[in-house]
């Protein structure tokens, strides 16, 4: 089966592609694939429609769903269905690749974040077991990371993938990185993530690595993030630039210009994170974001294309 850039393909191509064929179909869009993070627990900015659904009518290519728990999943606003049928009915809903947040932490590390948003929940926690349950359901992509404060390091990130590779490696592409420090002292800044980092995550069964976007964090320089890029690139690897420290809730000029600093660094996939206003980035800095990478022609492709295709 012939592979096409994920730009042109439509829901029904992209429900037969297994791992290696999204991997090719999105390496083929050379830095135009669009992820929007959304949460599933906070009430839905448009009340009886589910955030990923609205994420995905503003020309989101991969829905990444924060603070899922594999074990209760909660979507609010999605129409009633059995848990274990959560991830498929959210894509029959968008017809978008769908990855997950597993955290590689643990109840005790994370306990500062109690009683809040973040607060960690076990089917959240980077396990085999919530890997396999993931894929089980469906889940296509998920990401190794951690929420803020919840205590997840770049070893600990390392020592999961290896695990959960092991289980879910042929299925589900794997990325791993942190957006932010994640409450660990030692790994701000350029620390968050090293050439050494990309390598070890890589040799780990990481298909995808993910690094904070150029501006969104002190120290992460396009030039910094490019050197990353390229030593991810060397190993026939993608690489995801990530906004995940609320400027999703800047101003559409200062979405602009990252985004266009994470396309001269070499990103592959461009995350926009979910805190925006809580549950997604403003709607105005997603479409900005992807009309800044691909032009109007293939975001208003992207937006008007029927699920049923």
């Amino acid at each position: 089966m012939s592979v096409k850039r994920l730009l042109d393909c439509t829901p029904s191509e992209l429900s037969r592609y297994g791992k290696k064929d999204l991997l090719a179909s999105i390496a083929g869009c050379e830095g135009r694939v669009l992820a929007c993070e959304t949460i599933g627990l906070t009430p839905p900015l448009l009340m009886d429609v589910t955030n990923a659904e609205y994420a995905a009518s503003l020309s989101a290519d991969i829905l990444l769903l924060n603070m899922f728990d594999v074990r209760h999943p909660v979507i609010q606003a999605l129409p009633p269905v059995p848990e274990y049928e959560t991830v498929r009915e959210i894509k029959r809903l968008t017809g978008r690749v769908i990855g997950i947040n597993l955290e590689p932490t643990d109840l005790e590390r994370s306990q500062s974040n109690e009683g809040t948003l973040w607060q960690m929940k076990t089917g959240r926690l980077a396990t085999a077991d919530n890997a396999r349950l993931a894929a089980d359901m469906g889940v296509d992509f998920i990401v190794l990371t951690g929420n803020p404060g919840n205590g997840v390091s770049n070893e600990a990130i390392e020592n999961a993938l290896r695990e959960i590779s092991a289980v879910v490696g042929d299925r589900v592409i794997l990325a791993a990185g942190k957006m932010h420090a994640s409450g660990i002292a030692g790994e701000g800044g350029e620390n968050i993530m090293t050439v050494q980092d990309a390598e070890a995550f890589m040799a780990a069964g990481a298909d995808v690595i993910l690094l904070p976007a150029p501006g969104t964090v002190p120290g992460i320089t396009q030039e910094y993030a490019h050197r990353l890029i390229e030593a991810v690139h060397a190993k026939g690897k993608l690489a995801l630039t990530a906004i995940g420290t609320s400027q999703e809730g800047a101003d559409v000029a200062t979405i602009r210009q990252i985004a266009l600093m994470c396309k001269m660094a070499g990103a592959d996939i461009h995350h926009i994170g979910d805190t925006g206003v809580p549950g997604m980035a403003l709607p105005q800095n997603i479409l900005a974001y992807s009309i800044a990478i691909r032009g109007e022609r293939h975001t208003y492709h992207r937006m008007a294309q029927s699920v049923n295709r």
